[in-house]
């Protein structure tokens, strides 16, 4: 199971033209969800996403994390980030998980977010979406379960 972090100062996610979630200072959050994965590493990857420290303390240290500030979090599904490019010069997506559970793996991912209190907007899992962000820093941190 992965996530990618990036803390921003706004991000929105849109679906055939029409903004389907934004949020302002916070994270915007690829999720992707692999093959063997389970509900047990999909709660202590959001456990690990709400309280990450990639925000600055009044000393300019990253020593902050988004339930710290009371930030907002944009959750979007991304199977791609489960791309083997291992071999050749096309990505195989085998690693990603079948949608079926991909989707309740990201429902799951989702709710456990906002069982943090926090805002958490989405996208729409397996639509083609287009994602528009302000990477503040840019801060961007990988983070696997």
């Amino acid at each position: 199971m992965i996530a990618l972090l990036q803390r921003v100062t706004a991000a929105s996610v849109s679906v055939n033209g029409e903004v389907i979630g934004s949020v302002g200072h916070g994270l915007m959050v690829l999720f992707c969800a692999e093959r063997n994965d389970t509900d047990a590493a999909c709660d202590k990857l959001a456990a690990k996403t709400l309280a990450y420290r990639i925000f600055e303390d009044e000393n300019g240290k990253m020593n902050r994390s988004v339930t710290d500030i009371g930030g907002e979090i944009l959750a979007v599904s991304q199977f791609t980030l489960a791309a083997d490019t291992s071999k050749g010069l096309r990505p195989s997506f085998f690693p990603a998980a079948e949608p079926a559970l991909g989707l309740r793996l990201y429902q799951r991912y989702v709710d456990k977010l906002r069982e943090g209190g926090l805002k958490v907007q989405t996208g729409q899992f397996g639509a083609y979406m287009q994602v528009a962000l302000v990477n503040d820093g840019p801060v961007t941190i990988w983070l696997k379960s």
